[in-house]
């Protein structure tokens, strides 16, 4: 696979080539998976939960062009991207190529390449995203009120599926048992939990405020967001510091409430005042010891 090229020039080129293209994005992930010799069968099962990750960003037409009609989003476009590179700079160099890991994400995927199990996979895509997600601060400040409100959703769902995996205890309490079934990334259930289809509305950009979004939201991911992820969001976060190696994550959440362009003195809007029966019940029972 190499010709002696860098590996970091080389990922560059590849998320270039399909920087305005979201199916060509989805393809150059699917590529990566397939690993530098085109064949990796221990290692493609995984890309199902990175394509569960990136199909509604592209439904959503946040991936489009920014001169499209209508324009993608200047940040999820700078997430996806990282995730992209990250990727092909892991496989790059696995295949030969010049140079060290440009950051501590690709050497986590290179870890995912050597062991492919769950929880490496999780500790690459989750170390690349939170990577994404600190390095584009400033352009998250620019998006709506209402989107910057579903970008801690999906850091605190990604975080939470991982978790799962690899602290079942802690996202499941008495159920931990469950929680490698349930996360696995080549099983359709961590899906659930990376694909935001039932929580994100499905359009770009967000024309309503965040209280009728989350009056809109389908019930089973109120319950799982209200009842099962907020309720130890602080644990999470500092477990997620402590296994990403990364302690900035800690940055990003404030006595338990999430606080990534976010301002804290608004954390109102963690705490639903309409979880139902069912979603206490379910908190309870998932509580972790």
């Amino acid at each position: 696979m190499s010709d002696g090229a860098s590996a970091t020039v080389w990922a560059r080129e590849q998320v270039d080539a399909v920087r305005d293209n979201p199916i060509g994005r989805l393809a150059l992930i699917v590529r990566t998976y397939h690993g530098p010799a085109g064949r990796a069968p221990r290692h493609l099962p995984f890309r199902r939960a990175a394509l569960s990750f990136m199909r509604w960003q592209a439904q959503r037409g946040v991936l489009n062009s920014l001169e499209g009609s209508p324009p993608g989003s200047p940040w999820w476009r700078k997430i996806n991207e990282r995730l992209l590179r990250d990727g092909c700079e892991s496989v790059a160099l696995a295949g030969g190529f010049a140079g060290e890991p440009s950051s501590p994400a690709v050497r986590l995927w290179l870890a995912f390449i050597a062991t492919p199990t769950a929880r490496n996979w999780y500790r690459a895509h989750n170390a690349s995203i939170v990577g994404a997600y600190l390095q584009q601060r400033e352009l998250a400040e620019a998006e709506s009120l209402a989107e910057r409100f579903f970008m801690n959703v999906a850091l605190g769902r990604v975080l939470y599926a991982h978790a799962l995996v690899g602290a079942p205890r802690l996202a499941l309490g008495r159920f931990a048992a469950l929680g490698r079934l349930l996360g696995d990334p080549r099983l359709g259930m961590a899906g659930a939990f990376l694909s935001l289809s039932r929580v994100l509305p499905n359009r770009y950009p967000l024309a309503q405020d965040v209280e009728r979004y989350i009056a809109d939201e389908q019930r089973i991911g109120r319950l799982l967001d209200y009842a099962v992820i907020v309720p130890r969001l602080q644990r999470l976060y500092e477990w997620s510091a402590e296994e990403l190696r990364e302690p900035r994550v800690l940055e990003l959440v404030r006595d338990g409430n999430p606080t990534y362009a976010w301002s804290f003195e608004d954390r109102d809007v963690w705490r639903s005042p309409q979880v139902s029966l069912a979603g206490r019940v379910l908190e309870h029972a998932s509580r972790a010891r």
